[in-house]
């Protein structure tokens, strides 16, 4: 046998840059009128952007816009974000967690008294991290959800949160349970058993050799952020193959509704830049960086910016073994794929929010009622505050089209008026948690800008940005 000799690297070297540039993180209110600037300048390692994005998303700020820099073993980013209102960050308690949190993931922790001093959840409702997952891809049929959360309830399984996703006809949820008494199930035969009690669920809608999948976690440090996972659950199940983004015949960018996505060689460089150009919604930026990262690869620039109802974004990037995109296969998966992450959030159907008193059954009954009056759920995120269950589901018929007011109604009563409330918000709204700034004309029209490009501005502003990095709080 043939005996291949490694040279010894102590794993203390990996972090030795970090400890002698620890991060910085700058919370700047001077530069920009209309919104507060989040810098950081950082050793650069591979998924670090999707993680100070995620920070910045869990908190439900809005990005308008982002200039990424990070070629060699340095980064140095700069965010514009403001509040869910499009004011700036004023909230002291609020620019120390983002601070700390930023550089938390790079060995440094939160203090217990600035995250009570927050007073507030700094992680969508819908996310849990104390209880057992129970995640589950398979083909979309109406009162799928209804069907396994009923057997969840049947087993003594109470549901904590629960995010679903439907894409492409399939279907990809995350939920959290717990036994009822006994905390997260960590019994290996008790797993097992409502394993088995889901696949026959699944197994009733699903042909022979159709794919389909059922597992349960347990609780653990540092488990892949909800939202993400999704990501990497439909990836896995290949939802993108279905996907397709405009080809041009529209007059290339301007005015058109559906996804641009290029992807072009900068030979001079020894980069492939990604043009995208789609709709602008919430956490537009972290789906896009879920799956450039989860496919392996590294964003060395990158501009993101938006202007009215539409987000343009440019990355310069690699494969994390420094090849660029060569070949068309390559070109066409990545292309599809984020097409697929943009259109796994986009909510079809009528939004229904739900705020009432926690229990053991809420999400079967609710969901039963949803499937008995022939509506067909979408989307759902619903998890807990306290001692109460907030969420939202995304109906519509049968059909996949609009629902009738009158069944609405009928469910409402059902279930209770002041549990189940229609929301004002249409699918896709920005007026609530845009990722970005609406802009308008002097008329009040949305106004479509025209394409962004990195070569145009990133570069020419690179100067400026780095100039104002100084003076840095840490």
């Amino acid at each position: 046998m043939e005996i291949i000799y490694q040279p010894y690297i102590d794993p203390e070297y990996e972090s030795l840059i970090e400890r002698i540039h620890p991060p910085r993180v700058c919370i700047d209110n001077d530069s920009c009128q209309d919104c507060t600037l989040v810098k950081v300048d950082s050793a650069n390692k591979h998924g670090i952007l999707l993680e100070m994005v995620q920070v910045l998303t869990d908190l439900d700020l809005v990005i308008s816009r982002s200039y990424i820099s990070s070629d060699g073993g340095w980064l140095m980013d700069v965010f514009h974000v403001t509040d869910q209102l499009g004011n700036k960050l004023t909230d002291e308690s609020l620019m120390r967690y983002i601070q700390q949190a930023l550089c938390a993931s790079r060995g440094e922790g939160i203090s217990k008294e600035l995250k009570s001093s927050l007073k507030r959840e700094v992680r969508p409702r819908h996310v849990s991290t104390e209880h057992t997952a129970l995640e589950i891809t398979g083909t979309d049929h109406p009162g799928m959800m209804s069907e396994i959360s009923a057997v969840l309830f049947e087993l003594g399984c109470h549901v904590t949160a629960a995010v679903a996703w439907v894409h492409n006809n399939r279907v990809a949820c995350i939920i959290h349970v717990e036994d009822v008494s006994k905390g997260p199930i960590t019994d290996l035969k008790r797993t097992a058993h409502v394993e088995q009690q889901i696949q026959i669920v699944l197994e009733a809608h699903h042909g022979e050799g159709e794919k389909k999948s059922v597992r349960l976690t347990a609780p653990a440090i540092g488990r892949t952020h909800t939202e993400r996972r999704l990501h990497q659950l439909m990836y896995a199940d290949k939802d993108y193959e279905r996907c397709h983004g405009c080809n041009g015949s529209c007059g290339q960018w301007k005015g058109c509704s559906k996804i641009h996505v290029s992807i072009e060689s900068c030979t001079e460089k020894g980069y492939s830049v990604v043009n995208m150009r789609s709709r602008d919604r919430p956490k537009l930026l972290f789906d896009t960086l879920c799956v450039l990262t989860d496919m392996h690869y590294v964003v060395f620039h990158a501009a993101v910016s938006s202007k009215g109802n539409v987000a343009n974004q440019e990355y310069f990037i690699r494969h994390n073994n420094g090849c660029t995109l060569d070949t068309e296969s390559e070109r066409r998966k990545l292309t599809q794929c984020l097409i697929a992450a943009i259109e796994r959030r986009v909510s079809h159907g009528l939004r229904l929010d739900v705020f009432t008193q926690n229990r053991m059954g809420l999400l079967s009954d609710v969901t039963r009622v949803l499937r008995e009056n022939g509506l067909s759920i979408t989307r759902v995120e619903i998890g807990t505050n306290g001692d109460r269950a907030i969420g939202s589901f995304y109906v519509t018929d049968a059909s996949g089209h609009d629902v009738n007011p009158n069944t609405v109604e009928l469910v409402r009563k059902e279930i209770g008026a002041s549990v189940l409330v229609v929301s004002d918000k249409s699918p896709g709204s920005t007026s609530q948690a845009s990722s970005s700034n609406i802009s308008r004309t002097s008329s009040g029209d949305v106004e479509d800008g025209p394409r962004f490009s990195l070569g145009s501005l990133f570069w020419s502003q690179l100067e400026r940005l780095s100039s104002n990095f100084g003076p840095i709080r840490s």
